[in-house]
């Protein structure tokens, strides 16, 4: 009897209960031909290979990560929450010492849900990600931790998510921004004030193949991982980098996906997008559990598939070296790159504009962050919306120094005298959520 290397939890969701509309790229079936496929391969047969049940997170999981406006209920359905509870059983499976590999294939994904939400943006309306991190921080105590997204979009909300804390490292690697949503993801995005370097970003050419992102991950995002030394890691596993995907321009194959996988090696990965339904998600899906589970995916190969049909340019070989040379070497002066950044402010100020997409909803977003060496500083937002929401957040980071906590006590404070709006307290040292609307 076959028996996996390594102990393999798999989770699926496929939420029967939710879509944004029926013929919607995101839906349902996204997962139930890669249940499918994994059925009809045996794979759960497989010695070591378990699936489990998704468990159903709470509403003080979200509110770890986001602030919700006006709340979470208003801004998430079960599903939502099923979703997010999919990616909390594969950590905890692997935190209990159950599995050595987690797979969480659950929708809806979660990649483009940034700190503040006002709606649902690239189909994401919490980042699932996140939520499972927080729990298992608050849970079992883990400290750094890292996510490499391989989605083929920009995982935006993540970024905003953990641009200030030092202690995630966040690497995204996806098509240009230039050429695709959510236009962002661009090598100068290096992290907030209190976390320069700890967020990089790869934006690759169109039509980049096995052999690009494959130097990527030996080239950048391993010797990175190498001296970060995180305690989790954590695959984002967007597939729509997949040659057949009809929203993307890549040319990503299912036996690069779990090269990638293999060479990446992740501890827990989590389902993010990918829409060419029935050409591309059971292959790409049935090559990452395998590799996952230490198993031979090398007969893992679509119909269509032949190497000579998606050679890469020359050309777009040197530009991605050469991008890897240039972000290794922000890495490394990350320091420097700080102290030079921040000289003797205090404070940094950023303005943002945010563009809800998937529910037409437009933010201007103000966010005020204490430069500080000994922690990841106290944040303040200020978010308005064309829907007549005005919302100021207080966060106090999980690793707060006592000056950023007090100060951040006393901002909500503050912000509570005016009552024109309403005013949240994100206290992530002492896992607390308050707001002045009850």
């Amino acid at each position: 009897m076959l028996k996996a290397k390594n102990r393999m939890g798999l989770v699926f969701f496929p939420a029967y209960d939710w879509a944004i509309s029926p013929t919607h790229p995101e839906r349902e079936e996204r997962l139930l031909y890669t249940q499918d496929q994994v059925l009809e391969e045996g794979l759960l047969d497989i010695d070591g290979i378990t699936e489990y049940k998704p468990d159903i997170a709470s509403i003080e999981d979200v509110e770890r990560v986001h602030i919700c406006v006006p709340d979470v209920k208003s801004r998430i359905t079960d599903s939502h929450l099923i979703s997010a509870g999919g990616a909390i059983a594969c950590g905890d499976a692997f935190m209990k010492g159950e599995v050595d590999k987690a797979f969480a294939l659950v929708r809806p994904p979660g990649h483009h849900a940034r700190r503040i939400v006002h709606g649902a943006r690239g189909f994401c309306n919490i980042n699932i990600e996140a939520v499972m991190i927080e729990k298992l921080r608050k849970k079992y105590g883990i400290r750094k931790v890292a996510i490499v997204d391989t989605d083929c979009h920009h995982g935006d909300g993540t970024q905003d998510i953990y641009w200030h804390d030092s202690e995630t490292l966040f690497i995204s690697i996806h098509q240009d921004g230039r050429t695709l949503y959510p236009g962002t993801g661009f090598p100068s995005e290096l992290g907030g004030p209190n976390a320069v370097g700890y967020t990089l970003n790869v934006p690759l050419p169109p039509r980049t193949s096995d052999k690009g992102f494959l130097y990527v991950i030996d080239n950048l995002v391993n010797p990175v991982l190498k001296e970060f030394q995180p305690d989790l890691i954590i695959n984002s596993a967007g597939q729509d980098n997949h040659y057949s995907d009809p929203i993307t321009n890549m040319n990503f194959s299912a036996q690069g996906y779990a090269e990638l996988n293999h060479r990446l090696n992740p501890d827990i990965a989590v389902l993010e997008g990918g829409y060419s339904i029935e050409d591309a998600l059971p292959y790409v899906n049935t090559g990452i559990i395998l590799a996952m589970a230490g198993l031979d995916y090398s007969m893992v190969k679509e119909p269509d598939f032949t190497p000579e049909r998606f050679k890469q340019p020359k050309e777009t070989d040197e530009y991605i070296k050469r991008l890897c040379e240039h972000l290794y070497n922000k890495w490394n002066k990350r320091d420097i790159i700080r102290k030079e950044l921040i000289k003797d402010k205090k404070y940094v100020k950023q303005d943002r504009y945010v563009y809800y997409d998937t529910d037409g909803i437009s933010e201007e977003q103000r966010e005020i962050t204490k430069v500080c060496d000994e922690c990841s500083g106290l944040s303040v937002v200020e978010s308005r919306s064309d829907r007549g929401y005005h919302v100021t957040a207080v966060i106090i980071p999980r690793n707060a120094c006592p000056r950023c906590y007090e100060e951040g006590l006393e901002e909500y404070e503050k912000k509570l005298k005016n009552g024109n709006q309403m005013v949240f307290l994100q206290d992530k040292k002492n896992d607390v959520f308050y707001n002045n609307r009850g």
